[in-house]
């Protein structure tokens, strides 16, 4: 329950009722609850949380619409799972909404199980993004204390080169590239070569093959 406490829903409908039933259905299986009752209200709230959060969304509010409030997110890079609801869903809109990465589209009146299923759903994909994050955050740093002729061995290193031929290219000895392999190693925190290759593609370091 601790855990769950952590997590947060933001509920933007402009029917009160449904914001109030929303509300208490959540907070009876202990998350957090923040309701607004259009768009414009969520933005000027400015509430931006650090921990796994969902949105359930009305397709239809004052001003701007759910779907377009779901893009303009997108293009803010604001990643935050959407359900959406509807009383006047057709298939057309159904299928932009999951195309641009809904978690679920429900019409009105749902069934809570439904709704908290949905919403679970959405918690898990946004704690499994932010952990990804953290991930890549802790490789960045870790890559960042690497000199730039460790950075350069770690790329010819993960693009399969062997020791004797990075050694001819770059115009040191094989014994000073199995120092600075070494190092690279080391400081990334791989154990093998194989997970060395798989932070150089998270990072995006790895050079073609000569």
């Amino acid at each position: 329950m601790r855990a769950e406490s952590q997590q947060i829903v933001f509920v933007i409908d402009d029917d009160v009722s449904v914001r109030e039933g929303l509300s208490a259905l959540f907070r009876s299986v202990g998350l957090q609850v923040k309701t607004f009752a259009s768009a414009a209200e969520f933005l000027q709230s400015g509430q931006l949380p650090d921990s796994p959060s969902c949105m359930v969304l009305d397709v239809r509010l004052p001003g701007l619409s759910g779907l377009d409030f779901q893009a303009e997110l997108a293009k803010a890079n604001i990643q935050i799972p959407i359900v959406f609801i509807t009383g006047h869903g057709d298939i057309p809109m159904t299928v932009r909404a999951m195309k641009a990465g809904a978690v679920e589209f429900l019409p009105k009146p749902f069934r809570d199980q439904d709704m908290l299923d949905a919403v679970q759903a959405g918690l898990e994909r946004d704690r499994h993004r932010r952990e990804r994050a953290g991930n890549t955050s802790k490789l960045k740093a870790s890559y960042d204390v690497l000199t730039p002729r460790e950075r350069e061995i770690m790329a010819l290193v993960t693009a399969g080169l062997m020791n004797k031929q990075i050694a001819g290219e770059i115009g040191v000895s094989e014994v000073t590239v199995k120092l600075h392999r070494g190092n690279v190693m080391r400081k990334m925190g791989a154990k093998s070569l194989a997970e060395l290759v798989r932070m150089a593609d998270a990072l995006g370091v790895r050079r073609t093959k000569l």
